[in-house]
Formats: C-alpha cells, structure tokens, sequence
C-alpha cells in the first residue's frame, strides 16, 4: 500500500509551479491526440556525456524554459544569466554516479512508446470526466535523484533518474526498500496524474488546513488517479471511503468531488 504522506509531500514540490513562464502550446502534441513526451533527456545527455555545444545550443535554444528551470530551481546551481554557468551545469553531472546514472536512462528509456501511450490514454480519461481540462505539455529530464515530476505552469516534467526500478542497485544507497518499490516505470503515469491534479486542485484552496482535510484531499486526489489510469495504484483507508461515497453519490462529478470539502 502507498502510503498516504507521499501524496500529501508532493505539495512541496508543486512551490515550483510558476506563472511567470510561458506555457509551451498544445502543437506539442500530435494531431490525433497522442501525448508524446519531449524527449529533453537526450539532448541533455549528450552535453553531459560529451559537452558537445551543439546540444549546449540546442538546449539554450530550444528548450530555454526547461534548461533554466532545471538549473536555478531543482538543481540550483545559480542564475542561468551566470556566464560559466554551462560550465557548472556540465562539471556537476561528472560525478561518477550520476554518469552511471544517465548512461542507464538513456538504455532504460531508449523507447518510451509504452509511457506515452498510457498518458493518452489517462488524459483523455480524465478529459472525458473533466472536459476543461487542458492537455499539458509533458517532457523528460535527469536530475540527481531529487525529484520524481514537477509541474511548472501547467506543464509537466518527469525525471527518469527516479524511475530506473526497485532493484536498481544505486537507490538502495539513498532510499529504503519501501520507496525503491515506487521508483519504477510503471509508476510514471500515476505520478504524473497525481502531481497535475493537486496543481489544479492545490491543497491551499481548502477551506479548513486541518490534517484531516489534507488527508482527506489527498485521498480524493488518489482516487481520481486511479479512476483516470484505470488501475488501483493507490488502496488506503480514506481511498476506500472516497470510492464508497462516490458510488452511493452517482451524481456527483470528478470536478464537484476535488473542489469539495471533507466528505468522509
């Protein structure tokens, strides 16, 4: 069972959500409606691998937003206007760990046809349940083992480096047996589902900040995530009471049920 405080911490991580950077548009996706992640893991990987400057180019040049976001706010190497900050960016991912690390991405996640399908398939869901919701921009980075997903403005980054497997040998330097058992691909959807909601759905738009409240939000949002993926990632005692409430409450839509208050 998931515990029910990794979903109440992901409220930390959303303080990176900005309204001061320009959201990339919904041509990001294809036509048809397939949600493809921007695969910026690659260019990053080939400057931190090699320090070719034309993956440095096409990351200042391309992906700007990204880059900056990555370096000033999850890195926090500095402010990207820093001259030698491409030098900083490239020296901090020389550690032998995190080489290993990349190099491990970049052969675990050679494809990711499998993650993009089931985020079509989540979003369209959830478009279905909410129809005002917009399809976000979603694309992939390395980080140091800090972060899962952000999201930023109503876009969505997942690092890979945190997806690589229970049994990757590195995280049981750093986490307990317990967590490496989330830190797999098979989580990716789940947890982009859940930090996008609590982004529309923000914990400080609750009338009372009790525990309780919280618990109860978060378990709300949990219960919409399993909904949306079409799975039960996530079974705990308020889980259980949200998914009773709704079946005795047919009436009541996934949008009334995140902008309530304590129902159970």
């Amino acid at each position: 069972m998931k515990s029910l405080y990794c979903i109440i911490s992901f409220v930390i991580l959303l303080l990176f959500v900005s309204c001061g950077l320009k959201l990339k548009q919904n041509d990001e996706r294809k036509a048809n409606g397939r949600i493809e992640v921007k695969r910026y893991d690659r260019i990053e990987t080939r400057y931190l691998t090699t320090g070719d400057f034309a993956a440095l180019q096409q990351l200042n040049t391309d992906y700007p937003r990204e880059t900056r976001i990555l370096i000033e706010d999850v890195l926090q190497l500095g402010e990207i206007s820093d001259p030698e900050i491409n030098s900083k960016f490239l020296n901090y991912y020389q550690d032998t760990l995190l080489q290993r690390i990349i190099s491990d991405v970049e052969f675990q996640y050679a494809d990711m046809d499998d993650v993009n399908s089931q985020l079509t398939k989540a979003f369209k869901r959830l478009r279905e349940l909410i129809p005002e919701v917009n399809i976000p921009y979603i694309y992939s980075q390395i980080g140091s083992l800090d972060q899962s997903v952000i999201v930023v403005d109503g876009s969505i980054g997942i690092f890979l480096d945190k997806y690589l497997g229970a049994d990757y040998p590195l995280y049981k330097k750093f986490y307990t047996q317990k967590q490496c058992k989330f830190m797999t691909r098979e989580y990716i959807v789940s947890d982009c589902m859940s930090f996008y909601l609590l982004s529309l759905y923000p914990y400080k738009s609750l009338k009372s900040s009790s525990r309780k409240s919280r618990e109860i939000h978060a378990a709300k949002i949990m219960w919409s995530v399993n909904k949306v993926v079409g799975r039960r990632v996530f079974d705990t005692e308020y889980v259980n009471k949200v998914d009773k409430y709704m079946k005795s409450h047919g009436d009541v839509t996934l949008d009334e049920l995140l902008k309530s208050g304590d129902i159970v």
